[in-house]
């Protein structure tokens, strides 16, 4: 992965692909690292080339036995902070997950021009020990939610360094864009009026035929609503269409974090997949990984968060994910695949 966040192809990054492959064949054989293996296969899936094993050799890969499993995870920040990447070790004892969490320790000295300190890097490591960091139980495997979490810790970590001035230039300059679009000149907060969603009142653009929108009630958390859509999808190119008329509604386009969404979707032998945070940081790759966990494909997930002016912390993920589930079980994507067409319960829009 470059520092952009784009994927590279090149021979180098190839020979990691093969050898992780191999890895996790490897893992597979051994019914006591079964479930690192699938998570690992993954976390390959949604990072694509962005993992290395730390000791990619041959003899690693054959010996295995109470071996702690230790890769490397290099990702980039998200959005107004592309082009800082970061790198991450992630160490996982014989014991994991059935009795031990994982470890991950930061190894970049730098995020952007600014030196870790102690209090980041100690953060980082107490990942799964601390009541601030990312709850684990036995028998689970929790690798990408800590990951998340250290990309939440590492931005906060980073905003807090930036000078004053440019913080407030970004600000300004979000506005002033913000104010230029006509779908979004009224204040996120205004849809709101006792946990209620103003009707729509714009003309809609065009929805590809056969599509369906599933739409959930509303989660509502101090002022803050979560609403979750999903919908059948045949072919990736399906999804921008669809993101379009759902903008085209100006109670969603007001909204603060409009299409929060993830994508599967099998056409022939391949599998796309694919999300987006709509500004909300690591938002979409929870989507991604819902869908992954839930082995839901042919389906695009959407949730709209309004923001009611009271960070929620944590919580938002939690409500997020909750929309999202919700309108796959409302939508019977949750069901056995052959009687999904026949259980939806549709809004169509």
């Amino acid at each position: 992965m470059t520092d952009s966040g784009r994927t590279s192809n090149s021979p180098h990054e190839q020979d990691h692909g093969q050898i992780l492959d191999s890895f996790i064949e490897r893992l597979m054989l051994q019914p006591d690292r079964e479930p690192v293996a699938s998570e690992l296969g993954v976390l390959q899936s949604i990072y694509d080339n962005a993992i290395q094993l730390r000791q990619p050799s041959q003899d690693a890969i054959e010996h295995l036995d109470g071996q702690t499993i230790r890769y490397e995870v290099s990702l980039s920040l998200p959005s107004p902070h592309d082009g800082i990447t970061i790198r991450i070790l992630v160490s996982l004892p014989p014991s994991y997950p059935a009795i031990s969490p994982p470890q991950l320790q930061l190894l970049s000295k730098y995020i952007g021009p600014y030196g870790v300190d102690s209090g980041l890097f100690g953060s980082i490591l107490r990942t799964f020990l601390s009541v601030n960091g990312v709850e684990w139980s036995a028998d689970t495997i929790c690798v990408f939610d800590g990951l998340q979490n250290v990309i939440e810790l590492c931005v906060a970590w980073y905003e807090d360094r930036q000078i004053p001035e440019k913080v407030g230039g970004l600000i300004r300059e979000d506005v002033k864009d913000r104010a230029g679009t006509p779908t979004t000149q009224r204040s996120s907060v205004e849809p709101m009026q006792n946990g209620l969603i103003e009707p729509p009142t714009d003309v809609f653009a065009a929805m590809p035929d056969d599509i369906q929108i599933i739409e959930s009630e509303p989660i509502t958390d101090r002022k803050s609503t979560f609403v979750g859509r999903a919908c059948q999808i045949s072919h990736p190119s399906q999804v921008p269409l669809i993101l379009s008329h759902l903008m085209s509604d100006r109670r969603i386009s007001r909204a603060a974090h409009p299409t929060i969404h993830a994508y599967r979707c099998q056409v022939g032998t391949l599998l796309h997949q694919d999300n987006d945070d709509n500004g909300e940081t690591a938002a979409g790759g929870r989507l991604a990984h819902l869908l992954q966990i839930l082995e839901v494909s042919n389906c695009l997930v959407i949730v709209t968060r309004y923001f009611g002016g009271i960070h929620l912390g944590p919580d938002r993920f939690k409500h997020i994910n909750q929309a999202a589930r919700n309108a796959l079980e409302i939508g019977g994507f949750l069901d056995d695949p052959g009687a999904r067409r026949n259980t939806v319960r549709s809004k169509r829009r």
